[in-house]
C-alpha cells in the first residue's frame, strides 16, 4: 500500500517542550492530515473496514495525527508519517478468526467439583467449634 503525496496535507505550528529558544522561533510541531474517506490508495473494501474501525478517531473523515517530540521539523514529520503507516496497517488487518467453542476435559471438572467440595468442607468446620465460656 502505497499514499501519495497529493493525499496527505501538511501543518505546521510551534511545539512546547524541549529546544530552548529554538522552539520560539522555528514551527517544528507537524500535524498530518489524511482524508480516509476521498483516498483513493487503499481499495474500496479495506477502505470501508478503516473508516469503521477508526470511526472514533476521525474528524470529518480524516485522520489527524500531531508530533511534536522531537526538535526538528524533519523528524516530527517522519514520526507523523510513521504512526499513519501503523494506524491505517492496523485498521485494514483481516479480523481474528470466530473462536470455536470447546467443553472443559472431564478430568478438569472433576478436579473443579473436588476443589469446591474441599472449600466446602474447610468451611463447614468453622461454625463446629464451641464457644469459650467466661
Amino acid at each position: 500500500m502505497t499514499i501519495p503525496a497529493v493525499e496527505l496535507a501538511w501543518r505546521f505550528s510551534r511545539s512546547s517542550g524541549p529546544g530552548g529558544q529554538n522552539v520560539n522561533t522555528t514551527d517544528s510541531r507537524v500535524e498530518l492530515v489524511f482524508d480516509l474517506a476521498a483516498s483513493q490508495a487503499l481499495p474500496p473494501a479495506l477502505q470501508a473496514r478503516a473508516l469503521r474501525r477508526l470511526e472514533g478517531k476521525l474528524v470529518d473523515s480524516c485522520v489527524v495525527i500531531a508530533a511534536s517530540e522531537h526538535r526538528s521539523q524533519w523528524q516530527n514529520r517522519v514520526a507523523a508519517q510513521r504512526r499513519l503507516v501503523e494506524l491505517l496497517q492496523e485498521a485494514i488487518k483481516p479480523p481474528p478468526p470466530p473462536r470455536r467453542a470447546t467443553r472443559p476435559t472431564r478430568g478438569s471438572v472433576q478436579r473443579r467439583l473436588a476443589a469446591k467440595k474441599q472449600r466446602g468442607v474447610i468451611k463447614g468446620q468453622r461454625g463446629s467449634r464451641p464457644l469459650p465460656e467466661d
